[in-house]
């Protein structure tokens, strides 16, 4: 963990030598990506630089404590030695809550699917509540949400939806989300009363800045076709709706939401672009994993992560055997007490892992 925090605080210096270089200046799209980064890492990067102060001071006043004749001098540096520790064992605490969730924790913008699974009309129903979950929790934490694609049933399901999030701390709250959810509940199709399980899943996205991913228009086929919506039903009689495919992953995204073609390319490049970094972040997702002794999720679609239990207003998050009596309160956007037991879970896993800082 010193090394990463070594490595990021090294990469926030560089991006401050950066501002101030005319070349840099001179390029908007440029010094805007700049700033973003700079801004994601200047919370970890002022702590981190106060922390590597005070363990230097540590060094320096343990030394004189250990080789002073004078004894009041000594119980003087042993004093200030404490308090020295006290804050920074708080830096530490500060520096492992800003580091859970690994190197992409810092960014501000992610998109999330939300795909209905084995359930029917049911399923998409579900898919449909923790998507109205999500928007609520993303009014509580005045984030910004732009629906980018969504595949609606006629009962006022999705069979798919995909929205963009942008806020601080959202990738490091929300990247937990993904995987499998499982929802036990009566339906109101349900004339016997009894309770059916269906499934949805879940899939958080790192939304990449323009230089992360560098995509010309040669690296994918652009497809348009007419947009249609529940039943078959036609939306608009233009080629309006666009399909991107990417040669080299073979990755497809389509986008049909908007009336506008030029709209639906814009949203479609943001998923194509977010799956294509995706794609390629898995393996060092993996080499992170092996390095740490648990993860909580490894954002497979397949993991169920989480129950929502109807008949008994339970939630039930499977990765830290957590379980809440208080599911309306949960589906309502209060996702915090979630959320929170997660991170902490993680923070205490960085702390055993590392140990003392002595």
């Amino acid at each position: 963990m010193r090394k990463q925090l070594d490595e990021k605080f090294a990469r926030f210096e560089q991006l401050e030598r950066s501002l101030h270089d005319p070349e840099v200046l001179s390029d908007p799209s440029r010094m805007s990506a700049i700033l973003r980064e700079h801004g994601s890492l200047a919370k970890l990067a002022t702590r981190y630089r106060r922390f590597r102060q005070i363990s230097q001071q540590i060094l320096e006043i343990r030394e004189l404590a250990d080789q002073s004749p004078d004894l009041e001098l000594r119980e003087l540096a042993q004093s200030e030695l404490e308090e020295l520790r006290q804050e920074r064992e708080s830096l530490w605490d500060d520096l492992l809550a800003l580091t859970v969730g690994g190197e992409d924790a810092a960014r501000s913008r992610c998109i999330m699917e939300i795909r209905a699974g084995t359930g029917g009309e049911e399923a998409a129903l579900f898919a449909r509540d923790l998507y109205e979950m999500y928007r609520r929790y993303a009014e509580q934490r005045n984030w910004k949400l732009e629906i980018l694609e969504m595949n609606p049933t006629e009962l006022g399901g999705f069979k798919e939806i995909s929205f963009g999030l942008e806020g601080e701390e959202v990738f490091r709250r929300m990247q937990y989300e993904s995987g499998g959810h499982r929802v036990q509940r009566v339906p109101e199709t349900e004339a016997k009363g009894r309770v059916h399980t269906s499934l949805a899943t879940v899939a958080v996205l790192r939304e990449p800045d323009e230089v992360e991913v560098d995509l010309k228009p040669e690296d994918y086929r652009r497809d348009t076709y007419h947009a249609s919506g529940p039943g078959g039903q036609h939306v608009n009689k233009t080629s309006s709706a666009i399909r991107l495919t990417h040669y080299e992953t073979g990755i497809v995204v389509q986008c049909q939401d908007e009336k506008s073609q030029h709209k639906n390319f814009a949203k479609a490049l943001r998923v194509l672009k977010s799956r294509i970094y995706e794609h390629y972040q898995r393996s060092k997702d993996a080499e992170r994993a092996e390095q740490r002794r648990s993860l909580i999720g490894s954002g497979d679609r397949s993991q169920k992560i989480r129950t929502y239990n109807f008949p008994e207003n339970r939630v039930t998050d499977h990765r830290i055997n957590l379980t809440l009596y208080q599911l309306n309160n949960i589906l309502a956007g209060n996702l915090d007490p979630l959320i929170e037991a997660i991170l902490d879970h993680e923070r205490a896993e960085l702390r055993s892992t590392f140990g003392p800082l002595d």
